[in-house]
C-alpha cells in the first residue's frame, strides 16, 4: 500500500521541478517520502519543469499522417510546439508519427484529453451507470462514488492522453508528451486527429485494425 503523503510536500516537490500534482505525489511515494530520490526519478522521466511550459501559446509545429499496412486505416494527427525551430527537429517529428501509430491502435479513443468529451456524452455515461442493476441497494454516497469512478474509467478509454504508450507500456502518451517538453524546451500540445478506417459505417465484416497496428509495430522494433 502506498504511504500517504502530505499536500504540503506534494506542494514544496512541485514547487522544486515543477512538475504536475499528481506525478509529484506519486515519485514521493514510490521514493517513501525522499524529495531528492523523488526529483531524479522525476527527471529521468522528462516530468520536471514539463508542467512550467505547458501554459506557454504553441501554434507551429506539423501534420503528421500514418497509413498502416494494407491501406485500411488512416491518421492524421495536428501536433503543435512554440517554434518552427523545434518542429524541425527530428525527436518532434518521430514524437508526431508515434502519436498517429498510437491512434491507429486506439480503437475507442475519440478524443485527445477528457477535457474534449462533451458534457452530453458524460452525462449519458452518468445515466447508463446509474442504472445499473448492481447499484440498486446501495446508499446515495456509495451510489455516487461507484458511479463516478466508473464514469472516469469509462471516459479515460476514450481519451488519447491515458492511454499507455504502445511502444513502452510503462507511460502513458501524456508522460511521452512531457518527457519531449523537458527534451526540446518547448510547449508540445497533441491539438486535435482524425482517423479515416476503410469503408467505416458500412455493414461488413470486422478487422481488429488496432491488433494488426501493434503487431505491425513490434515487427519494425525487432
Amino acid at each position: 500500500m502506498p504511504i500517504q503523503i502530505s499536500a504540503q510536500h506534494v506542494k514544496e516537490l512541485r514547487d522544486k521541478t515543477g512538475a504536475g500534482m499528481m506525478d509529484c505525489k506519486k515519485a514521493l511515494q514510490a521514493s517513501e517520502g525522499n524529495v531528492d530520490i523523488a526529483i531524479e526519478n522525476l527527471r529521468k522521466k522528462g516530468l520536471a519543469s514539463a508542467d512550467k511550459k505547458s501554459s506557454r501559446i504553441a501554434t507551429e509545429g506539423i501534420i503528421e499522417s500514418y497509413i498502416h499496412a494494407g491501406a485500411r486505416i488512416g491518421v492524421i494527427v495536428e501536433l503543435n510546439c512554440e517554434t518552427d525551430f523545434v518542429a524541425r527537429r527530428s525527436e518532434f517529428q518521430k514524437l508526431a508519427k508515434d502519436i498517429a501509430m498510437q491512434i491507429a491502435a486506439c480503437e475507442f479513443v475519440s478524443y485527445v484529453s477528457t477535457t474534449d468529451i462533451p458534457h452530453s456524452l458524460i452525462d449519458m455515461e452518468k445515466r447508463i451507470e446509474s442504472a445499473k442493476e448492481d447499484l440498486k441497494n446501495k446508499p446515495q454516497e456509495i451510489k455516487e462514488r461507484i458511479i463516478s469512478g466508473r464514469v472516469d474509467k469509462n471516459l479515460k478509454t476514450k481519451t488519447l492522453m491515458n492511454q499507455l504508450f504502445i511502444r513502452n507500456q510503462d507511460i502513458s502518451i501524456e508522460e511521452l508528451v512531457k518527457q519531449h517538453i523537458a527534451l526540446l524546451g518547448e510547449n508540445i500540445i497533441i491539438r486535435r486527429f482524425q482517423k479515416f478506417i476503410l469503408g467505416e459505417g458500412l455493414e461488413k465484416k470486422r478487422n481488429d485494425f488496432s491488433s494488426e497496428v501493434a503487431s505491425a509495430l513490434k515487427h519494425n522494433d525487432l
